[in-house]
């Protein structure tokens, strides 16, 4: 009887969660797994060991004073979850003698393993880690278990550190060695140990326990969710403890759709606490329609089907006809046909040959994802202005002036496929993609030299999670150009004007014990308005069947200028590729025109790349070198790649620099994804937008950024890709 106010709040909320249940026992569909307020899927405060379908990303912003947290979440397989986020703190400051008043801000990431799925009688089970690779203010490990009942889905778990810090019992690890029986009470925030991976501490400390239900109510968009918190709010970071009056909390979650959720509860019997998630699902997402691409021409028919012409191909045939550069069947007006290729089949035509009932054309493809879509597109044109002449059709892609593969597909399967009357898999084994071979053709046309290229674009940049301000961002207008002396080798250059920034709130230089690399980023910001990020000559050859070289010298990024060169062994029919790239560098004024400062140094990486050929499809990079700080060390990198070409991964660096020395961060970490404007954008492009999250800005594990990639150029050699989305030689 210490506490009436608190049983009352408990036997209240356990009150409703009995009448939710027993009015709502007929209704049989399960609760959608939704966010919770440290964005995983979960109940409010703790998680659940339900997954979201993979393929999705979604943000979650939540308060519960003091905190706001602002999560980012993906799904790169069914079976992983992963988070970043940042915590605002309201109640203390991130450090009077830099930041004034500006709240404290913590960062941290998390996991979430799936171990196995739910059946008629066990239950899905999870594990999972809090904070990991961050200040460890928040780290916890978990094991959690989840079965639906009807419209219920109940979660049952345990954990040590942050989410059980109430301690229900004695650790059993403690039998096995001391340590495990305790936790520190309070993580270290040095910044020798801020990011470094928490191994040291993990499963060590009490056991809570945790858990509660979510109901799917009668309303399709409205679901109950009761917890039980496994914390008790008493080791709080910063000694920042907040008052529990119960472990219940109660909340409400609003679905309007399947993007959007919004989440109000009451928390500690003492707070509210109020969400917004707003999600979508990427990795299977289908391209949106594209009604400002020109149609598809239409494809060489029968004398019947040319006598009857269905509506669409007499739609198809008038768009085709009535386009400048316009062809008639029957003629063989190269230029036109290049034209048509060019602005229906997305090829910049560089020449068309024959040889032996074979069509060839060099080029590359300048508007659609799908190397496939490019090749149906074309076919289409081929056989339409040149009926039977030819049997097979081969575009032969180019990159950097060099070609890269040869896409084949017969002429009679790929009619029949668009008519009908032949299947995939007949058109599957029509379609070659093979080591362009150096035999002898028969030109037929030569595409005039255009030596001058160029366009504008907007740039923006940013800095994440700073003492200076949250966000400090710049906008910017770039115009880069390239001048062709040769297909392979060229001068390009990009001149930058700043647009609009906050970059006057920047004032803040880290510190380092390394040489300042990367962390003078704040003098190379806002020294100048108008700037030249880049200006190289670059020469690229195809050194052998599978070799590729490359050399470069100038301005190579905004911070480095030098000279350097690359090269790249990736065989066709293989899942591997092994590339080496060396560089002398020095580093730039602070205004990035054409000054240079003392600092030199020699980098470079041998990097060996390898897809998994598994359900999911992986991509992993390994690349040991000499880093820009000259500290010697590894770079880990791996990915989801989805047949869409959406990706979803993470990375880190490892090298000879101690954590001492690296300073806040201990090594270089990030999480990326990376999505193709084509999926949203009604016009078809190859343009992609890159979200990259690195915590921190270090000299140590930093590399050059250079320009061109000899792996990325010769990406069409994916044979996967290429078949995975084979069905859009139709489009």
């Amino acid at each position: 009887m210490k506490h009436p106010k608190v049983n009352r709040s408990v036997a209240l909320s356990l009150t409703m969660l009995a009448m939710s249940m027993s009015t709502a026992l007929h209704a049989q569909q399960a609760p959608p797994p939704t966010a919770s307020e440290w964005g995983g899927i979960g109940l409010l405060q703790t998680p659940t060991a339900r997954m979201a379908d993979d393929g999705d990303i979604s943000f979650t912003a939540s308060h519960n004073s003091p905190y706001s947290r602002y999560n980012l979440t993906m799904q790169p397989f069914p079976w992983l979850e992963g988070s970043f986020r940042y915590i605002n703190v309201s109640n203390i400051r991130y450090g009077p003698s830099y930041a004034g008043d500006q709240n404290y801000k913590d960062k941290s990431i998390d996991f979430k393993v799936h171990l196995w799925d739910e059946s008629r009688w066990l239950p899905d089970v999870a594990f999972g880690v809090r904070d990991l690779g961050g200040t460890g203010f928040f780290s916890s490990e978990y094991l959690v278990a989840s079965k639906r009942m009807g419209s219920f889905d109940a979660s049952l778990g345990l954990a040590t550190g942050y989410i059980g810090n109430r301690g229900d019992f004695s650790n059993p690890l403690g039998a096995i060695a001391k340590k495990y029986r305790n936790r520190r009470a309070d993580a270290v925030s040095s910044t020798t140990e801020a990011g470094k991976f928490g191994v040291s501490s993990m499963f060590m400390g009490p056991v809570g326990v945790f858990g509660g239900v979510t109901w799917q109510t009668p309303l399709d968009s409205l679901l109950v969710k009761v917890e039980y918190d496994g914390n008790d709010y008493k080791r709080e970071p910063r000694k920042n403890n907040l008052t529990q009056r119960t472990p219940i909390n109660v909340g409400f979650v609003y679905i309007p759709n399947k993007n959007v959720e919004f989440t109000a509860a009451w928390e500690r019997g003492d707070a509210a606490m109020f969400s917004l998630t707003l999600r979508g699902n990427p990795g299977h997402a289908s391209p949106a329609p594209k009604p400002f691409d020109p149609p598809p021409a239409p494809i060489a028919r029968s004398n019947a089907q040319v006598d009857n012409p269905t509506a669409a191909d007499q739609r198809a045939l008038a768009s085709f006809s009535s386009e400048e550069g316009a062809l008639k069947p029957g003629t063989t007006d190269w230029s036109a046909i290049a034209t048509k290729l060019r602005r229906n089949a997305g090829l910049r035509v560089d020449s068309i040959s024959e040889r032996n009932g074979e069509l060839f054309i060099d080029g590359y493809q300048t508007r659609y994802p799908s190397a496939a879509k490019g090749l149906g597109r074309a076919g289409r044109i081929l056989s339409t202005t040149l009926g039977d002449q030819y049997d097979w059709y081969t575009v032969r892609s180019t990159r950097l002036g060099m070609p890269i593969v040869d896409m084949s597909v017969s002429r009679h399967a790929l009619e029949g496929y668009l008519d009908g009357t032949v299947t995939e898999d007949v058109l599957r084994r029509s379609t070659e993609l093979e080591v362009p071979a150096e035999v002898d053709r028969n030109e037929l046309y030569r595409a005039p030299a255009g030596p001058f290229g160029g366009g504008f674009s907007v740039g923006y940049r940013q800095n994440l999670g700073g003492p200076d301000g949250f966000i400090l961002y710049q906008v910017a207008a770039n115009y880069s150009a390239s001048y062709f002396f040769r297909p392979d080798v060229w001068l390009t250059g990009t001149t930058s004007v700043d647009l609009f920034n906050n970059y006057d709130k920047f004032k803040y230089n880290a510190p380092s014990r390394l040489p300042r690399v990367r962390t003078d980023l704040r003098r190379y910001m806002i020294n100048n308005d108008i700037t030249l990020p880049n200006l190289q000559l670059t020469a690229a050859r195809r050194l052998g069947r599978d070799t590729y070289g490359l050399a470069y010298a100038g301005y190579l990024e905004w911070m480095y200028a030098g000279v350097g060169g690359e090269l790249l062994y990736r065989p066709m029919d293989q899942p591997w590729a092994v590339g080496a790239n060396v560089n002398w560098v020095k580093q730039r004024d602070f205004d990035q025109h054409f000054g240079l400062r003392d600092y030199s140094i020699t980098t470079g990486h041998a990097t060996l790349y390898y897809t998994f050929d598994a359900r999911e499809r992986i991509v992993g990079s390994l690349s040991l070198g000499r880093y820009l700080a000259g500290d010697y060390g590894a770079t880990v990198n791996i990915a989801r790649a989805f047949d869409n070409g959406v990706t979803m991964g993470a990375y880190a660096t490892k090298t000879d620099v101690s954590a001492r020395d690296f300073g806040e961060g201990s090594f270089d970490k990030g999480i990326y994804f990376s999505i193709p404007f084509d999926i949203i954008l009604p016009r078809s492009t190859r343009g992609r937008g890159t979200i990259n999250w690195n915590p921190l800005i270090r000299d140590g594990g930093a590399m050059l950024s250079r320009k061109y990639s000899l792996y990325n150029a010769t990406g069409e050699r994916d044979e996967r890709y290429f078949y995975d989305n084979l069905e859009s030689i139709g489009d």
